[in-house]
């Protein structure tokens, strides 16, 4: 089968978990044998682990500057050119953030509603491209946020259209204004060109369902990790806490890095290491500073990845214990969950989301979300040897249940073959 994956870029700078979510699919349905072509917008996929297949649609520099300068037309050609540049896109990449909806009002509507002159034109290009090569099989579209694209798609071409839904109100209900309503309408209007709707849990089907009575008959597919790959080893010497995903307050560093602090003043876990990765944005400068500042009394004993290496993510897990990344906001999935699971690591989290479904026995849920509850989750599983094992156990048998790049190629594959048959 070929599939055609259209995915905004992040700038590669980050873990963005929807990015790696569209990199786990693509990997798993390759793996299966189909031919997967990946589609970026806004900003280039970079990294050999994870790159786009045709050229960059809807490029970020120049696709803002027609909305917020030119009032939504077409502008100049010389003015996409420079706009567009190669320099201009790196230094977007460099800045870029998941969560910064600010000042991106117009943009985002516009690629909800696909309705404007500007959005038509870089639509038409996207579609001119598909025409012009192997016509695929099944286009999905890696979020709701680009359904405007979904209207030309089933306009222009008779090919059925997917789409994955995760987390889309994290940037939607920071819009400013009334943009946030228009936005959910949208989302509503244009749910009609696509053929199905797949989501990361049952948690977040229930989200999409309540905040998009439009959208109904959600499959749920779970992230599928090559099991392979990341194969459980030998545990480090010293207990290892790991937080792995982008680097930003929301994503509760403090929160650990505070957790970690009561732990070592009071020498409750011997030895006790924080191993950080998944890098970070300018954005996140002054947050990551504050992390710093906490840690100082035991610098020795923590270790921090500034860099995000997309091809680290194994290493890493090998290198620690257990996983934890104390979210402050209810997220659709946790990938980083997926791939400690893979690697045996159970995890530490708050009983709040879509944690107690994804984490179950493989892991201790605590309440509230604060550090001195933290601490003392984490002394629990790191203080009693048969906990800790019998949690290792379950995170391997979740992993090869529920998360496995075999289990969700084999549904993302019978969900392609239902739309063809209809």
């Amino acid at each position: 089968m070929r599939i055609l994956f259209i995915i905004p870029g992040s700038g590669d700078s980050f873990y963005c978990g929807n990015c790696f979510r569209d990199n786990l699919q693509a990997t798993a349905l390759r793996k299966a044998g189909h031919d997967v072509i990946i589609m970026p917008l806004y900003l280039p996929l970079k990294h050999k682990s994870f790159h786009g297949d045709t050229p960059l649609f809807f490029p970020a520099t120049t696709y803002y500057t027609a909305q917020k300068f030119f009032g939504k037309r077409k502008m100049p050609n010389w003015i996409e050119r420079i706009t567009g540049s190669d320099r201009m896109l790196e230094i977007a990449s460099s800045m870029a953030g998941t969560t910064s909806a600010e000042g991106t009002e117009e943009m985002t509507l516009s690629m909800i509603t696909g309705d404007d002159p500007a959005f038509t034109n870089y639509a038409n290009q996207l579609i001119d491209w598909i025409k012009s090569h192997e016509t695929p099989d099944i286009i999905h579209l890696s979020t709701s946020l680009l359904l405007g694209i979904s209207k030309f798609l089933r306009n222009h071409l008779t090919i059925p259209v997917i789409c994955s839904l995760q987390d889309e109100e994290l940037w939607i209900d920071r819009l400013k204004g009334n943009y946030s309503d228009i936005a959910w309408l949208s989302i509503a209007e244009n749910s009609r060109y696509i053929s199905r709707f797949i989501t990361v849990s049952e948690f977040y089907r229930n989200i999409v369902c309540e905040r998009i009575p439009a959208i109904q008959n959600v499959e749920v597919i779970y992230p599928g990790v090559d099991r392979e790959k990341y194969a459980p080893d030998i545990y480090p010497e010293d207990p290892v806490i790991g937080f792995y995903y982008h680097i930003s307050e929301p994503n509760g560093l403090d929160i650990l890095a505070n957790a970690f602090v009561e732990l070592k003043n009071e020498n409750a876990v011997p030895n006790l290491k924080l191993k950080i990765g998944g890098g970070y944005t300018k954005k996140d400068k002054r947050f990551l500073k504050k992390v710093k500042k906490i840690l100082i009394p035991y610098n020795e004993d923590v270790e921090i990845e500034y860099n995000y290496d997309p091809e680290g993510h194994v290493r890493f897990y090998h290198s620690i214990t257990a996983i934890c990344v104390p979210l402050t906001f209810d997220e659709g999935v946790g990938l980083y969950l997926c791939e400690a699971f893979a690697a045996g690591r159970p995890a530490v989290a708050p009983a709040t989301g879509s944690f107690p479904e994804i984490i179950g026995e493989a892991g201790i849920l605590y309440y509230p979300n604060n550090s001195h509850s933290l601490a003392a989750a984490l002394h629990k599983i790191f203080s009693d040897k048969s906990l800790f094992s019998q949690k290792s156990k379950k995170a391997a048998e979740l992993s090869e249940a529920r998360y496995s790049d075999l289990v969700a190629a084999e549904k993302l594959t019978k969900l392609y073959n239902s739309c063809l048959q209809a």
